[in-house]
């Protein structure tokens, strides 16, 4: 069995896209998934599944929400190993940086450094980012909402989707995964 973990972008957000934890940890528990833990009310899940690659897992998720719901979710599947990487390689390790603060956008293709080459990180300080793998690690030191890089490091620059989980969130489901 390996872990993963699913993180659905964009549900319940401002009443629109409602999916219920417990409907997701059926979803997936129909899907062949065991030990479906949620976390948060924000779509991130951990479980356990015996055969199914990321890609295969993602894609069935976002069918069986589109079948039962009616509406469509982008879903982001990663390894237990995946999440744990993405901590490990905290590109802000050591820094003083407040976590509820601190963003990673998890990407559903590899992070292209072309697609950010343009951008001077001197113009957006104290702000800051860093391309890992599948990941864009975003330190918004005045607040998320008014991050001037969280509105350039959009889906349309980095070319593929992303959804973004602050870093407590991203600590703990590494640590959920671990389990």
């Amino acid at each position: 069995m390996t872990t993963y973990v699913a993180l659905l972008r964009g549900i319940n957000v401002g009443g629109k896209k409602r999916v219920p934890m417990q409907t997701l940890r059926e979803l997936l528990a129909g899907m062949g998934c065991e030990s479906v833990r949620t976390h948060l009310n924000s779509g991130n899940a951990v479980f356990t599944h015996p055969g199914a690659d990321e890609a295969t897992l993602a894609a069935r998720l976002e069918e069986a929400i589109e079948r039962e719901l009616g509406f469509s979710v982008t879903c982001l599947v990663r390894e237990a190993g995946e999440i744990r990487r993405v901590v490990d390689a905290n590109p802000f390790a050591g820094q003083e940086v407040d976590p509820a603060r601190f963003v990673v956008t998890f990407l559903a293709g590899p992070a292209d450094p072309a697609t950010v080459a343009d951008l001077d990180p001197a113009e957006y300080a104290p702000e800051a980012f860093a391309l890992g793998e599948r990941e864009v690690y975003l330190h918004c030191a005045n607040g998320i909402r008014d991050s001037r890089l969280a509105k350039v490091l959009t889906e349309r620059r980095l070319g593929t989707a992303g959804t973004g989980r602050n870093w407590n969130t991203v600590t703990r489901l590494a640590d959920m995964a671990g389990e």
